[in-house]
C-alpha cells in the first residue's frame, strides 16, 4: 500500500514536472513565435523601403534620361535647321564664282583683243592681266570653299559643344 502511494505520488510529481516543463516550453515557443513574426515584419518593411528607394532612383534616372534625350534632340534639330542657311551661303558663293568667272572670261577676251591690236608687249601684258584675273577668281573660289568649310566646322563645333554640355548634365 505504501508502495502504491509512493507510486501515485511519484506519478503525480512526474505529471507536475511534465506539466511545468510543458508550460515552460509553451512559453518559450510563444516567445519564439513572437520574435519570428517581428522578424518577418521587419524583413517586409526593409523590402518595402528598398523598393521605394529603387523606385525613387529609377524615377530620378528616368527624368534625367528624358531631359538628356530632349536636349540631344534639340541640339540635333538646331544643327539640322541651320543646314539650309549654310546651303544658301554655299549656293550664293557658287553663283558669285560663276558670275566672276564669266566676267573674267569676258575681260580676258577684251584683253586679248586689245593685245592683238597692240604690239607684242601689250599681248604679254594682256596675258598677265588674264592670269591675274584667273588667280583672283580662283582665290575667290578658294575663299568661298574655305568659308563654307569654316561655317560648317563652326556649326559642328557648336553642335559638339552643346552635346558635351548635354552629356555633362546627364552625368550630374
Amino acid at each position: 500500500m505504501i508502495l502504491d502511494k509512493l507510486k501515485a505520488y511519484g506519478a503525480i510529481a512526474a505529471a507536475l514536472v511534465l506539466a511545468v516543463l510543458l508550460a515552460a516550453q509553451s512559453v518559450r515557443l510563444h516567445t519564439e513565435q513572437l520574435a519570428h513574426e517581428k522578424l518577418k515584419t521587419q524583413v517586409a518593411q526593409d523590402a518595402t523601403q528598398r523598393a521605394d528607394a529603387a523606385l525613387k532612383n529609377e524615377t530620378k534616372v528616368g527624368l534625367k534620361e528624358f531631359g538628356h534625350a530632349a536636349a540631344t534632340q534639340e541640339n540635333s534639330d538646331a544643327f539640322t535647321t541651320s543646314q539650309p542657311v549654310r546651303d544658301a551661303i554655299a549656293r550664293a558663293d557658287a553663283a558669285r564664282h560663276v558670275r566672276l568667272l564669266d566676267g573674267a572670261e569676258k575681260r580676258a577676251a577684251t584683253y586679248r583683243a586689245m593685245a592683238e591690236a597692240g604690239a607684242a608687249a601689250c599681248r604679254d601684258l594682256a596675258d598677265r592681266h588674264a592670269a591675274l584675273d584667273r588667280h583672283v577668281v580662283e582665290g575667290v573660289n578658294v575663299v568661298s570653299a574655305l568659308r563654307r568649310d569654316l561655317v560648317r566646322r563652326d556649326a559642328e563645333v557648336a553642335l559638339l559643344r552643346r552635346q558635351i554640355d548635354i552629356e555633362r548634365a546627364l552625368m550630374e
